[in-house]
């Protein structure tokens, strides 16, 4: 109720002023103001406010003002006479209303020439009833000439209020396009990442389905031995509780690859905006480690859309990493070949590279060259996460390194990623 105050308030006042803003093309009381169109815009733009009450209001605020203000300026004008000359105007607002009201012209937003033909039709009505009302305090006629004056104020007053109406609207879908955009891109990298984890989760499943095998047959041994029976019962406790987090476990898995399993066409990207995606992506992290990389993406082949999630945690991985092993500056270069029905992905930095005696750790899990600023390792699980991944699709994972250059390749079939028929 506040806001439609205020919009109403603010609309009142505003055509007020711009009506000040004028000229008398007949050289008599008649006069052509900015305010009209204004108040033809607020029209348009604020839709949940009735037009006939913005009309009757604005019409009968506009007389007390120029009243007002015409005593302000000339005191000696007499109150029937400012009020003839003044009184007419109300009915151009509230005719334009009520004809706006009528020919109901917000359901027209989307073609603005039909918008545009009502409002010069609808200012001519209203145009010519205020006339109608003027001349017949002045006993004066409407020629052609004012009919044609008319029409073409009318035209040039509507069509301008359309177009900058329009302009507006424009910017602010843009805008809406853009934010969208965002979020759409911010919602990608998160299920990336979901993705990424659901993968950890199923290694994990395996784990404590292992570990669950080997403390029952450990159990079964040991319950054999005269004296073990506390330990064997400890020994069948963990067992038990270990089978329990695995199946707590396994809810959350299953949920998981239900949700990321239901695939759609929207899962599918073309590799231009995924290679972007991840370019973009990556710079902000760099930014926000205080690091001035340079980014470069090169793609050559004709491609497929491939599948979002699958592709953005592989290559994510091995982006960040490159972004982590440089310290201050440098250069990250990003390429992506199609070769007959493979697709190969490079990722080459020039960070300090990977010591030789190392090549053989690279991709196992838990190893990892990077600490943090308080001497703490990363996890290490990234590499052994795309190696694990690659080889899963039928793929293979390579690297080169020596100092100052470090390059990550991944050959994968195109069918792997394609959208299944």
């Amino acid at each position: 109720m506040k806001g439609k105050r205020f919009l109403i308030g603010w609309m009142i006042i505003t055509v007020a002023l711009a009506g000040e803003l004028k000229f008398y093309p007949f050289h008599d009381d008649y006069r052509i103001s900015l305010g009209t169109a204004v108040f033809f815009f607020f029209l348009l733009w604020v839709d949940e406010i009735s037009p006939i009450l913005c009309g009757v209001l604005v019409g009968g605020f506009i007389v007390i003002f120029r009243l007002a203000l015409g005593f302000l300026t000339n005191h000696s004008e007499q109150f029937i006479v400012a009020l003839q000359h003044h009184f007419p105007s109300s009915f151009y607002y509230f005719v334009f209303s009520v004809l706006f009201a009528l020919t109901k012209m917000n359901r027209f937003r989307r073609w603005p020439f039909v918008i545009g033909v009502f409002g010069v039709a609808i200012d001519m009505i209203a145009s010519f009833s205020e006339l109608f009302i003027r001349y017949s305090f002045q006993d004066k006629m409407i020629t052609a000439s004012i009919v044609n004056q008319i029409l073409i104020f009318a035209t040039i007053r509507s069509f301008f209020v359309i177009g900058f109406f329009h302009i507006i609207q424009l910017r602010q879908a843009q805008l809406k396009e853009a934010e969208q955009q965002k979020r759409n891109e911010h919602l990608i990298m998160l299920i990336s990442s979901l993705y990424e984890e659901t993968i950890h989760l199923k290694k994990s499943l395996q784990n404590a389905e292992d570990i669950t095998r080997d403390c029952y047959d450990l159990y079964q041994h040991v319950k054999k031995q005269p004296s073990a029976g506390e330990y064997a019962q400890r020994l069948l406790r963990i067992a038990g509780q270990v089978h329990e987090i695995k199946k707590d476990n396994q809810r959350i898995y299953a949920g998981l690859s239900k949700m990321i399993s239901n695939e759609s066409p929207n899962d599918y990207m073309s590799i231009e905006s995924l290679g972007r995606l991840i370019i973009q992506s990556n710079e902000k992290v760099a930014r926000l480690l205080g690091k001035e990389i340079q980014f470069s993406l090169q793609i050559k082949g004709t491609h497929p859309f491939y599948h979002i999630y699958t592709t953005l945690s592989i290559m994510n991985n091995l982006v960040v990493n490159a972004v982590e092993s440089i310290q201050k500056e440098g250069i990250i270069k990003v390429s992506i070949q199609r070769q007959r029905d493979w697709v190969i992905f490079r990722v080459a930095d020039n960070g300090p590279g990977i010591p030789e005696k190392k090549h053989k750790l690279i991709f196992k899990p838990g190893f990892t060259t990077k600490y943090d600023a308080l001497g703490k390792p990363s996890t290490g699980i990234g590499l052994s996460y795309v190696k694990e991944v690659v080889e899963s699709l039928q793929g293979e994972v390579t690297f080169q390194s020596q100092e100052g250059e470090t390059v990550f390749t991944i050959r994968l079939p195109v069918h792997s990623l394609e959208k299944k028929e």
